[in-house]
């Protein structure tokens, strides 16, 4: 039975790659009809390059991909999905691609609320057992969550059924992971007044206020914490600092700035909260390997050959 249902997963995996590059043949990002879904195409591996994940759910369907998020590394494939919480600023690389066999990949953001209330209205199995707090984990893909993503993306044939249908198998998505070996960590993101939710309300505060000071104790009294039990608990989530992840959001901003909008490096450190240019250098140097005018000038170097 075991064999039988590893063949049918193999079965499954195959023919969702061919659906994902039928609609990715012109390109290597194909934002979809489909609200907050995703899909991706990549023939060669690509160099580590930043990134923000945002809540969400992301499959492979050929290739792999490894994500760095702090000290930890994680590395999706076929047959592992890479589940995300809360926002996180990562490091990500694909690692396995060519032209025979490109990456093909998708991603279907994913509404708290929209878990929340699920939860509510259902009554859920016990979740499996949860071995860390991270924000960020693979989880093992089943027969059911590959089936369920495959009608999904098969409504981008039928446009027409996509307001209906869609939030159905959204649900059934959202069902298929709250009850699978990464239940616990939604469950613990969406419970009301939960330490994990007080820690994503934090993130989500940083990620708007990320050029004002950081002050950890206005922080922790919001999320009805001790200044320790707060700071132990954001790096359990994120495997940052409170005061890393926000330096991650700033020089983030900071490279957006100065590619986007031509800002010279000074002007791009003041706009994000730096008051030191020469330590906004040094940061920027470490989180992105040169210094901001070479690597901004590297940036359009690349944009230009493409």
């Amino acid at each position: 039975m075991r064999n039988n249902d590893n063949n049918n997963i193999e079965v499954e995996i195959e023919a969702l790659g061919k659906s994902i590059a039928r609609l990715t043949e012109q390109g290597e990002l194909h934002t979809t009809a489909v609200p907050g879904l995703s899909l991706f195409r990549r023939e060669e591996p690509t160099e580590p390059i930043t990134g923000m994940y945002e809540p969400s759910v992301c499959l492979v369907a050929q290739g792999a991909k490894r994500v760095m998020l702090g000290d930890d590394t994680y590395v999706y494939d076929a047959h592992h999905y890479l589940i995300t919480s809360v926002h996180l600023p990562t490091v990500v690389q694909i690692i396995e691609a060519s032209p025979e066999k490109p990456y093909l990949g998708l991603r279907l953001m994913l509404d708290l609320r929209e878990i929340s209330q699920l939860m509510a209205d259902s009554n859920l199995p016990p979740p499996r057992t949860q071995q860390s707090s991270r924000g960020m984990a693979t989880g093992e893909v089943t027969l059911p969550l590959l089936t369920a993503f495959h009608r999904l993306i098969d409504l981008l044939a039928e446009q027409q059924d996509i307001p209906i249908l869609a939030p159905v198998i959204q649900r059934e998505i959202i069902y298929r992971l709250l009850v699978g070996d990464q239940g616990a960590r939604l469950r613990q993101i969406a419970s009301a007044g939960s330490q994990s939710q007080q820690i994503a309300r934090a993130i989500d505060w940083l990620k708007g206020n990320f050029t004002q000071p950081l002050r950890i104790d206005d922080l922790a009294t919001q999320a009805s914490m001790s200044s320790s039990t707060f700071h132990h608990h954001f790096r359990s989530m994120t495997a940052l600092s409170p005061l890393q992840f926000q330096k991650q959001l700033r020089l983030r901003e900071a490279r957006r700035l100065m590619l986007a909008e031509r800002m010279d490096a000074a002007t791009a450190a003041f706009q994000v909260g730096y008051e030191s240019p020469s330590q906004f250098s040094r940061e920027y140097n470490r989180l992105f390997g040169a210094p901001p005018l070479r690597d901004i000038a590297r940036l359009r170097q690349m944009s230009t050959a493409e």
